[in-house]
């Protein structure tokens, strides 16, 4: 249950007051990460409630490297990590991981999901995100190529699939860009004011939506402006308004009177019909005034980018511990507050400050405290509300998670040295990307409380596909190299370190030590059903 609001206030405030002295330590990233832990710590002192201890270092190879190369690790870097005694060796696989070309591909996925989220699947503007990601491309310049390709990157189709897929429906450009790139979720305004939360009347919804009024795409599959068209809308008593172009903070920008002349804006209007219409034609001209161009100026100027820069934010914090500090992600208003509010506040400054650069905010938040807890409640008493963050989230792997360390899992170990041979895996983590977009499609994106679906288990259970690509006999697989070992001892441990990143229990030794005498004569089936009971357990298709 959610704690009043008040409850929070006065929570927040007291950590606030607790961790003053890391919050003036300087700006370093490792300073910064110290400081989330104070104000975290701080309201759990604040609210007495107390929280786990940090995972051991199996799991967080497991987890670390699932959040940053969207993916298990390999049995050779799982064992080099568990063997390696240096005192900073966490923050070394941390630092390894962001400079991986994992790294990229991951990051490039999980902004896929976030800003197409399968309205279409269009491998051209994964190939965009792909080479930002690789770039460390800062949030503000991707945000301006999306929202304003054919400005900033003229003739250039991919980065106009965002709106391209949505330029037909006002409704959805409006709400997806509020929810997606502001926090905000203000659809409730379209026919009235919010009815709970004062702050989004119908007016605001409008003002936004005036914004993208004029965006048409082209059959080219470009986007561009048309040169006028005013949006109007209609209170609930009745009184006719026009919109204005007015940003979520309140901030509005007039239009400047056109010079130009009737038969002008006729001709211009021809173009546009022709753009819209066929393939042949050229790109339509441009109007001086981009309505467009107004919101992401006012999204970004000092003072008024507190929605963009927040969102992120929150929504990077929210991947990596599992739940947002605001939360909901698209609820971003006065009547639900931020739990920790210096935390995000904090968190969204620095992030502005150093060029909304989405490696440094995500290099943070993975070396604090918080994101080492463990994620096993052992205190007697019950776990801590979600939003006081005092143990690790159990979070469900998003499809290309799913998909990609199915297909490290059950590979040869012997064959996945992974990132101790750079080279040799950037050529393999491409193969297994290309191999993994057919199952990462069928997939479902996880959301709210998630529950395996009846299409994933049966695909696990009865799909040829699935046997043939994951549990196939060869000296490339899993199932292969494990009848070539001899020792039951030996092929249990490889068994649970390939496929769970751990080692198993001796419960676990014995019961697998049982099942293969029992199907000693069907010993290859047997090991088959082993590999298959570690795949589709649980603890496999979640990360905690």
């Amino acid at each position: 249950m959610q704690r009043p609001t008040v409850f929070r206030i006065i929570g927040s405030l007291v950590a606030f007051l607790l961790a003053l002295p890391a919050l003036g330590r300087g700006d370093s990233q490792e300073n910064l990460s110290s400081a989330i832990d104070r104000l975290i710590e701080a309201r759990q002192q604040a609210e007495a409630v107390s929280h786990t201890g940090p995972i051991d270092d199996y799991a967080f190879a497991r987890r670390v490297t699932l959040d940053l190369a969207g993916r298990i690790p390999t049995l050779q870097e799982l064992t080099g990590f568990v063997a390696d005694t240096s005192v900073d060796k966490r923050r070394q696989l941390v630092d390894r991981l962001l400079a991986s070309p994992d790294f990229a591909y991951h990051l490039r996925d999980s902004l896929d999901i976030l800003l197409l989220a399968r309205k279409k699947t269009d491998e051209p503007w994964r190939k965009y995100l792909l080479e930002a990601a690789r770039e460390n491309r800062s949030w503000d310049r991707i945000f301006r190529e999306v929202m304003l390709p054919e400005r900033e990157l003229p003739g250039d189709k991919r980065p106009a699939a965002f709106l391209h897929a949505r330029a037909r429906d006002l409704d959805a450009m409006t709400n997806d860009a509020s929810v997606l790139w502001f926090g905000v979720n203000i659809a409730c305004a379209k026919c009235h004011d919010h009815p709970l939360v004062p702050d989004w009347e119908q007016s605001h919804y409008f003002a936004l939506a005036s914004f993208f009024q004029r965006t048409f795409p082209t059959r080219t599959g470009l986007v561009s402006e048309k040169f006028d068209g005013k949006l109007k809308f209609t209170t609930t008593e009745g009184e006719e308004h026009q919109a204005e172009f007015m940003f979520l903070s309140g901030t509005s920008v007039s239009e400047p009177e056109t010079a130009l002349d009737k038969d002008v804006l006729k001709e211009i209007g021809q173009k546009i019909r022709d753009a819209e219409r066929k393939e042949d034609a050229p790109p339509p001209p441009q109007p001086e005034f981009s309505p467009r161009a107004e919101l992401v100026r006012l999204a970004l100027e000092p003072g008024e980018h507190d929605f963009f820069s927040h969102n992120m934010a929150n929504r990077v914090w929210a991947r990596l511990i599992g739940h947002g500090l605001v939360h909901p992600l698209d609820q971003m208003h006065s009547e639900n507050p931020p739990s920790h509010p210096e935390l995000l506040e904090t968190l969204a400054q620095d992030f502005a400050q150093n060029g909304y650069d989405l490696k440094r905010l995500i290099r943070t938040i993975v070396l604090t405290r918080t994101y080492f807890r463990s994620s096993r409640w052992t205190d007697a008493s019950e776990p801590a509300d979600p939003e006081l963050f005092a143990r690790g989230m159990v979070r469900p792997l998003y499809p290309r998670q799913l998909a990609m360390s199915l297909r490290v899992a059950t590979r040869n170990p012997n064959g996945m040295p992974g990132l101790s041979a750079p080279d040799q895996w950037m050529s393999a983590r491409e193969k297994f990307e290309q191999d993994s977009t057919a199952l990462a499609a069928r997939l479902p994106i996880p959301s709210g409380l998630f529950q395996v679906g009846t299409e994933e288990a049966l695909f696990f259970s009865n799909s040829q596909e699935f046997h043939e690509d994951f549990l196939d006999s060869g000296n490339e697989h899993l199932v292969g190299h494990l009848a070539e070992l001899a020792d039951p001892e030996q092929i249990v441990e490889t068994a649970f370190l390939t496929v769970l990143s751990r080692p198993p229990s001796d419960t676990e030794k014995g019961a697998v030590a049982l099942h293969l005498a029992q199907r000693a004569d069907q010993r290859e089936d047997a090991l088959r059903q082993l590999v298959w009971a570690l795949l589709a357990s649980p603890e496999f298709r979640f990360n905690h």
